[in-house]
């Protein structure tokens, strides 16, 4: 029990240090390459604040227990909205752009109509569903990195020459850096609190749609919440709608692909 709790809040520092580290080096990168953070969020930021809930749910999937794998997604997704968002704009109101309202909202409503569509006609995920997603997250990317390009034509942004020059090396590394450490923080949480479940006798299925969909969650929420707190609303939104696509067609497309659910 007590090795449990350590686990627990050894975790929590190294999923929030780790989402500082992060955000300082996408957002970071996202201005050299004269890039929205809102597109840095959608894409890089949510693959890999995803990472958790796709080691689970590839696991999950490759031990047969599709209802966890598909119960970390959906609680993920519901976590994501409901509590990340509102912790985010409770520390800081969020600016939420029209092309956001437009255009990435929409995308994230489709993908999980998607999701319901493919499960209500024969009640599985099959290879046929895992392509059709992937292909879907496959024209999100392109997408979104077109809209980068215009938007690197259109509207350039000016250099800081009051801020001091990081190299693109010292970017990287804490990008890297920033995403290993959640990943094991993440993890480290996740176990500390399965355990501390099995104590008191919840079900795997149970523990699948609430500790593992919270835990895997964690990335997400430290980074959106660092950065409303550090003023970024496009990478706090952007990481959420992004993960909640990424989790739907890139998460359940790749396991689906290698074992039908």
């Amino acid at each position: 029990m007590i090795y449990d709790i350590v686990l627990l809040v050894i975790g929590l520092w190294c999923v929030l240090r780790g989402a500082d580290w992060f955000t300082d080096g996408t957002a970071g990168l996202a201005r050299k390459w004269h890039v929205s953070e809102l597109v840095i969020g959608l894409t890089i930021v949510a693959v890999g604040t995803s990472m958790p809930e796709f080691m689970v749910s590839f696991l999950s999937t490759m031990r047969g227990s599709a209802e966890m794998s598909t119960g970390n997604i959906v609680g993920s997704n519901i976590f994501n909205i409901l509590l990340i968002l509102g912790v985010s704009a409770v520390i800081s109101p969020l600016v939420v752009t029209k092309a956001t309202l437009r255009r990435d909202i929409p995308i994230a409503i489709v993908v999980s109509l998607l999701l319901v569509l493919v499960v209500a006609v024969d009640g599985d995920i099959n290879r046929w569903d895992a392509l059709l997603f992937l292909a879907f997250y496959a024209a999100y990317l392109y997408v979104t990195y077109r809209i980068s390009v215009n938007e690197k034509k259109s509207e350039p942004e000016p250099e800081d020459s009051s801020a001091a020059p990081i190299s693109y090396g010292k970017l990287i590394l804490s990008s890297v850096g920033g995403i290993v450490v959640l990943v094991v923080g993440a993890r480290m949480m996740v176990d500390g609190g399965v355990s501390l479940a099995r104590t008191v006798g919840m079900s795997e299925s149970v523990i699948g749609l609430t500790i593992f969909a919270a835990g895997t969650s964690l990335p997400e929420l430290a980074t959106s919440v660092v950065a409303a707190r550090k003023g970024s609303s496009g990478l706090a939104i952007g990481n959420v709608i992004g993960s909640n696509v990424f989790n739907i067609a890139g998460i359940l497309g790749i396991c689906a692909a290698v074992r039908p659910m």
